[in-house]
């Protein structure tokens, strides 16, 4: 692959990106996880204050990855689902493939 071959995937992923970020995706990773945080944490009667001591954080932290506003740490993560008596499940799927002409 030459550079300019190089240059149009990278442009391209990041185009991908920046859709997923801009939520152009229903049900994005992020805000999927979001979403199940404070409803685990309020079917098992928690509090974000409670959560966050749990975890070693503080509640505003909880509030912002439950509001989606900043994408959590994998060791954040971890110590949610601990918290959460949950399973943190992290996978990688085939995307779409790639445009005519284009090569991954």
């Amino acid at each position: 692959m030459d550079a300019k071959e190089r240059q149009h995937r990278v442009e391209r992923a990041m185009e991908r990106l920046r859709e997923r970020l801009a939520g152009a995706h229903d049900g994005w990773l992020f805000a999927q996880i979001a979403g199940q945080v404070a409803d685990r944490r309020r079917e098992l009667g928690l509090s974000q204050a409670e959560l966050a001591k749990i975890c070693g954080t503080t509640q505003s932290a909880i509030a912002r990855l439950e509001s989606g506003g900043r994408p959590p740490r994998i060791d954040t993560l971890l110590k949610l689902a601990h918290a959460l008596d949950c399973e943190l499940v992290v996978e990688l799927r085939p995307g779409s493939p790639p445009a005519e002409g284009e090569q991954r």
